[in-house]
């Protein structure tokens, strides 16, 4: 397997590595497990310990966080397109990968990728819910989508049951 070597230093970078994860679904248990070794191994990680209340907008300090980050995770799981925090993250992370070459690298934390490109099961689900209380032809709710379609476009992993 093939070890991501990260320079220690973050330079010009306040964070190596960003994530960007839905709290309900991976919180304890996955995301526990991969933020305590990228920190045991010195990789400076900016994890958002809080929970959003419905209807939050997404906090300048977070958003900061992305933009200092050399590298983000995204750790697609089941219910990550229902929550609009994490979709404007995603939107965020990846122009951040056109303005400065941020490195992001797609979990597929037992969803598939064809699932988050074409938006079907959860996927599909979440953004038919976005444009009923959005609007179907909301620019906010495109960004998304388009988005989604990018991210699972990129090289990544894939975690699956058995």
């Amino acid at each position: 397997m093939t070890e991501l070597v990260i320079d220690s230093s973050a330079g010009k970078w306040n964070y190596h590595v960003f994530l960007s994860f839905r709290g309900e679904d991976i919180r304890n248990n996955f995301l526990g497990h991969l933020y305590a070794e990228l920190t045991r191994k010195g990789i400076n990680t900016f994890r958002d310990n809080k929970e959003l209340k419905g209807g939050e907008e997404i906090s300048p300090t977070l958003l900061k966080a992305i933009r200092e980050s050399k590298i983000s995770i995204v750790v697609f799981s089941e219910n990550y397109a229902s929550s609009t925090w994490c979709l404007e993250e995603l939107v965020n992370i990846l122009q951040c990968r056109k303005d400065k070459n941020q490195l992001v690298l797609p979990v597929f934390f037992y969803v598939e990728p064809t699932d988050v490109r074409n938006q079907k099961g959860t996927f599909g689900e979440a953004i038919a819910d976005h444009e009923k209380r959005f609007g179907k032809n909301n620019d906010k709710v495109n960004n998304w989508k388009r988005a989604l379609v990018d991210a699972a476009g990129l090289t990544g992993l894939e975690l699956k049951h058995g």
